[in-house]
């Protein structure tokens, strides 16, 4: 007598990836969409799927250049300022300090000089000498201050870079394109008070779900395995997949991968083990969220041997 085990399940592919609207920085509202592929195209890694209306972020791309170019100019300009004054202060201070030598070249000449002639020398020579001290004192403030101020610029200028990075990182997203190839697969959205797939010249918002793109090549069929039917998840076990909608197509499937450990629902004592199938043969038919049956076939009973012991 033959023996099978039919476990229901969906149809799901090995590789699959959701698209979203972008997320864009900053405040910002709905988003146009301006270009989107059609429902059930085929595509390569890297092709376009939709692209929005860029004019807000150009707009703001082209703001935040300018205003980095202009703190990249203050930048310089204070960075050339910052060189001239400190040679300035430095002149300054070369020429006191020659003064002062000076006036202590005349106080040398104190024993051959009038008293007072020797004092007005001394006074000039401590007067050059606090002068120095002032100027080396004022020059390495005015170093901290100039350099403060530089870098005070230079944040400013740092910061926009972020910001215009920021802009063109966001331009970049205005356009989407598929991370893998596959089959695209439109996504239903709120529009206009009902459920749908999007437009062109709709209004979206971020992170909305727009598209699914799967690999139609590699596709499985998930499954929950009831606690008694777990005998037949042996490793290598082979089957035959049927699709709900298509009662006519039968495809062969082998045992991909299986749960360990049973689980059961919230209050429900039934426990079940999740199974994978993959899907040995490719089929124009098969799509996500299918729903379909795995049968398996199990070896038939021994015969009871006769006269064996009851």
């Amino acid at each position: 007598m033959k023996r099978e085990i039919r476990i229901t399940g969906i149809v799901q592919a090995v590789h699959s990836s959701k698209v979203q609207v972008p997320q864009i920085q900053g405040n910002l509202g709905s988003m146009t969409l301006t270009h989107f592929i059609p429902n059930g195209s085929t595509v390569k890694e890297g092709d376009v799927i939709a692209t929005f209306d860029p004019t807000t972020q150009m707009d703001a791309v082209r703001d935040a250049t300018g205003r980095y170019g202009d703190l990249g100019h203050q930048v310089d300009q204070k960075r050339a300022q910052n060189r001239a004054d400190a040679e300035n202060r430095t002149s300054s201070l070369r020429q006191a300090e020659a003064d002062l030598a000076k006036a202590e070249i005349e106080i040398r000449k104190g024993p051959i000089l009038s008293e007072i002639e020797r004092l007005e020398n001394q006074q000039k020579a401590a007067i050059a000498r606090q002068h120095c001290e002032s100027l080396r004192t004022s020059d390495a403030l005015h170093d901290q201050a100039d350099a403060a101020a530089l870098r005070y610029l230079e944040l400013q200028r740092d910061r926009q870079k972020v910001a215009m990075d920021r802009a063109q990182t966001n331009l970049d997203k205005m356009t989407l394109k598929a991370p893998l190839a596959g089959m695209i697969a439109q996504l239903n959205v709120f529009r206009t008070n009902t459920m749908g797939h999007a437009q062109e010249g709709d209004q979206m918002f971020r992170a909305q779900p727009l598209v699914s793109i799967f690999d139609p090549t590699e596709m499985q069929v998930r499954c929950q395995v009831g606690e008694p039917d777990t005998a037949a998840l042996a490793p290598g076990s082979h089957g035959m997949v049927y699709l709900d909608a298509y009662p006519d197509i039968a495809l062969p499937t082998h045992l991909e991968m299986a749960s360990p450990v049973a689980a059961s629902g919230w209050g429900s004592p039934i426990k079940t083990f999740n199974a994978v199938f993959r899907i040995d043969k490719t089929d124009p038919h098969l799509l996500p969220d299918l729903s379909a049956a795995v049968v398996i076939d199990l070896a038939p009973a021994a015969p009871p041997v006769p006269g064996g012991s009851r």
